[in-house]
């Protein structure tokens, strides 16, 4: 029997070519998202990590309390305390240190990696002492004027020794020369970041305070351990103005940080890869299903012959496993590559994934093993044991029976059953009022079953809707009604191939409906809230625009008016949100604000106005009142709420009093936003002067309305690209499903075709009737997954219609007309082959090899 499999294997090596091929490509996507998942968690780990080799215990300064801070940046950390810890028993070395963050422009005037402001790194160069930082070109920093960087940023930026570097740290641009080129292997800038080194007087004056530090890292001597180390030190600090921690301390925070960092970045790709390994079991179980069929009589041989039920369905899984092993070396090897290139896909220009070698874990290549034979055998195992159910006499007097009739209302039953739960699910979100956790799984669940419903029902759907498309193919002549008829000789495997197109036809359509709607709603809001002509923003509420930029652009010609702006954060107790301080005045010149209830003309300390997504979270409406937080205030207090207002983009979550939010901002007094009224259109020379205004600041923004509006819906249309591209791998096995039942078709029905070509039909017309074939089955997938892409984009929409506003059912007739071309298209390439060897049999050699 173990001949037997493996002769069966070498005869049918061409069909099972594409089930290979179909397994890989699963395979592929989970084996590659594994590795990139821990490929992405190690560069994020690279890149969001200080390396502690070496440094037992950090000392830095205490974090003031919650209103309390001056605003000072000046602490302890000064030299005094550096000869102090020096002198404590256990300290082999001290290495103070000033650190910061700094953004540069590149040679060519263009922020230089602007969105990644945590890895932009900044410091002082210690001449003779900063090992960490070996000069490789150049010379260090000498004063106020004088800037170093890594080779990385200068190969980024374009930089050479000599060039004018532009940069800012939390205000205003300033220029240095370029005096030095240095290596580190800190991992936080060679995974994407920058580093820019000053003197130790004006990195002090830019990120401390002269004469103090940052933090001042400590070595143990030999014996002593870090604990004990830090125990030693804490004695000697300012208990309220300093403190010590050990560097495995500090590498276990920033473990949290990663994960956090890295958490989301696995789950999109592995769900198109379980879609993509749903998708070929059907191609899988089909292939299997006639090859079974095909050696019905071999089959019945061996059962006379005295090959027990058990050897011959340990035959065919004998085979699935061989099918199983081979498809997993290949799409491991294939997932590699795709690993490789998703950093590239989810992320692109600054927003780019920072990279690093691949990390080849055991969980990708026991996954790669898993998947790729366990889906395999278990798809196999249906047909395995079909072929160990037929007898011998049975076998022998047919090669084909039509299933009984209970089957067909069994599986009715059943999907009749399906659909009315997982359509009943869908319709009943339909008075969602949120995109809450629980009811995006209850859309999950219910799309899973309605999809199902489908599938289940599709060999009962498959001959009214191929008898009623059929008309269309009729008209062609004989070729297109025998076209029909082949397609409807067994609807169950009809049904089998169609239902690879619908599931990605179905996909495609949902997420193009949701997706185009999602779009135009955040445009529409995008474009509803701003009543600026542009906007002039910082990157983060970290840092700010200095108050000379502020008037700069008031007085540039053109700007009718400019209203800053200052962002904060706002704790609520049970999350982050954030606030706008605006001039209760003028906001309503710069904001469009729809209140349900209130106005924006009663905020004062005190005051705030909320969104009516943060009114319903809390319960609260207009006069009441909300404990909240505003930046680093104090403890939660009792704010009153002056009005509620429609979920609007610019104004964010609340607006507040710009007085109060800067007063408690982590930059108290500074201004994040600045939107600005024109006299005219905007044009590309007032642009270049509101840029010239703010000294080309990399950490700054400067935006258009229209700009505005394209990078609100950007997001979703970035997201959308990369689902389309997953998802072509299921059109891809989709295709290669029509191929192989075409081409297993092709040669079940030889005797058929051959009789055909004696009765006088040409080699034109046998291609063209295998063609019309697969445009029907192609066209019956299409359109189950059309209706069923269209009703789950209208029950899961409202949802969105909960979360946003502005959201509306709309659909994208362009899309859908070319998703029903692609898909009618795939029919027809893929019966290329199938129908070219239908076309090559003669008569002759059709009766022969029947």
């Amino acid at each position: 029997m173990l001949r037997t499999a493996l002769r069966n294997l070498l005869a049918h090596k061409a069909r099972l070519a594409m089930t290979v091929l179909a397994v890989c490509l699963g395979v592929a996507f989970v084996s590659g998202t594994l590795v990139f998942a821990d490929s992405t968690a190690a560069a994020h780990r690279a890149a969001a990590s200080k390396t502690f080799a070496g440094i037992d215990v950090t000392v830095t300064d205490k974090a003031p309390e919650p209103g309390t801070d001056d605003g000072s940046r000046a602490g302890v950390l000064d030299d005094a305390l550096v000869t102090e810890l020096a002198r404590v028993p256990g300290v082999a070395a001290v290495r103070p240190s000033v650190d910061g963050s700094a953004t540069l422009n590149a040679a060519d005037g263009s922020p230089l990696r602007a969105d990644r402001a945590w890895s932009h790194l900044a410091g002082a160069y210690v001449p003779g002492k900063d090992s960490r930082y070996p000069l490789t070109e150049g010379r260090a920093p000498a004063n106020g004027g004088e800037i170093a960087v890594d080779r990385g940023t200068a190969s980024a930026g374009g930089f050479r020794i000599g060039d004018t570097v532009t940069l800012a740290t939390d205000g205003p641009v300033t220029t240095k020369r370029l005096v030095g080129i240095v290596s580190t292997d800190d991992t936080r800038v060679t995974a994407g970041g920058t580093l820019a080194l000053f003197d130790k007087t004006t990195a002090q004056k830019l990120f401390s305070a002269p004469g103090h530090y940052t933090g001042i890292d400590l070595t143990a001597a030999p014996g002593i351990t870090a604990s004990e180390l830090a125990d030693r030190v804490t004695a000697v600090l300012p208990a309220d103005h300093a403190e010590a921690t050990t560097g495995q301390a500090q590498a276990a925070q920033q473990a949290i940080l990663v994960d956090t960092l890295t958490r989301g970045y696995e789950k999109v790709p592995m769900v198109f890869a379980g879609v993509s390994l749903f998708i070929g079991s059907f191609l899988i179980v089909n292939t299997f299903t006639m090859l079974v069929k095909r050696r019905t009589r071999e089959t019945s041989l061996l059962r006379a012959i005295g090959a027990s039920r058990r050897q011959v369905s340990r035959s065919v899984l004998l085979e699935a496993l061989v099918v199983g092993l081979a498809a997993s070396v290949a799409g491991f090897l294939l997932g590699l590559g795709i690993a490789a290139m998703l950093p590239h896909v989810l992320g692109g220009g600054d927003s780019a994934l920072p990279t690093g070698p691949l990390v080849i874990g055991p969980r990708s290549v026991a996954a790669a093993l898993g998947v790729g034979v366990g889906v395999t055998v278990l798809a196999a195992w249906l047909p395995s044991r079909l072929a160990a159910r037929t007898s011998p006499m049975e076998a022998m007097r047919t090669a084909e029976q039509p299933p009984p009739a209970q089957r067909f209302r069994l599986c009715g039953a059943v999907g009749v059953g399906l659909l009315v739960l997982g359509a009943g699910r869908l319709v009943s979100l339909s008075g969602a009022k949120d995109a809450s956790e629980e009811n995006l799984r209850d859309a999950m669940i219910g799309c899973g079953l309605f999809a199902a419903a489908l599938i289940v029902l599709a060999p009962l759907l498959a001959a009214p809707v191929i008898r009623l498309t059929g008309r269309l193919t009729g008209r062609l002549g004989v070729t297109g009604r025998l076209a029909r008829e082949n397609a409807l000789r067994d609807p169950r495997r009809t049904a089998a191939t169609a239902a690879t197109l619908l599931i990605s036809t179905g996909l495609v359509t949902g997420l193009a409906v949701i997706g185009h709607s999602t779009g135009q709603a955040l445009d529409r809001q995008a474009a509803a809230g701003l009543g600026a002509d542009y906007v002039v923003s910082t990157r983060s509420t970290m840092t700010g625009v200095d108050p000379g930029a502020v008037r700069r652009l008031a007085d540039t010609p053109g700007v009718r008016a400019a209203h800053p702006i200052t962002d904060s954060t706002l704790f609520t107790g049970s999350g982050v949100r954030q606030v706008s301080g605006v001039d209760p005045a003028t906001v309503r010149d710069t904001m469009r604000l729809d209140f349900v209830s209130g106005s924006a003309e009663d905020l004062a300390p005190g005051r705030i106005a909320i969104s009516t997504t943060l009114a319903r979270e809390h319960g609260v409406t207009t006069g009441g009142l909300l404990n909240v937080r505003l930046g680093h205030a104090g403890k939660l207090t009792a704010y009153k709420v002056v009005g509620v207002y429609k979920d609007n983009p610019v104004a964010h979550d609340a607006l507040g009093s710009r007085g109060e939010v800067a007063a408690n901002s982590f930059l108290p007094g500074s201004v994040q936003r600045v939107l600005l009224r024109t006299d005219g259109p905007p044009t590309a020379a007032l642009e270049n002067r509101l840029r010239t205004a703010v000294g080309n600041n990399p950490l700054l923004t400067v935006q258009n309305r229209d700009q505005l509006v394209r990078e609100a819906a950007g997001t979703m249309g970035d997201l959308l690209d990369v689902m389309y591209g997953m998802l072509g791998i299921g059109v891809v096995i989709s295709a290669l499903g029509i191929v192989n039942t075409l081409a297993m078709s092709v040669a079940e029905r030889t005797r058929e075709i051959g009789a055909l070509r004696a009765l006088g039909m040409d080699r034109a017309g046998v291609r063209r009737m295998i063609r019309l074939e697969a445009l029907t089955v192609t066209g019956f997938g299409t359109l189950l997954g059309l209706a069923g892409g269209l009703f789950a984009a209208w029950a899961v929409g409202s949802l969105a219609n909960g979360a946003i506003d502005q959201y509306t059912l709309a659909l994208p007739w362009g899309t859908l007309l070319l998703v029903c071309l692609l898909s009618l298209a795939i029919g027809v390439l893929a019966a290329a082959v199938p129908a070219r060897r239908a076309a090559a049999l003669s008569p002759l050699e059709a009766a022969a090899n029947a």
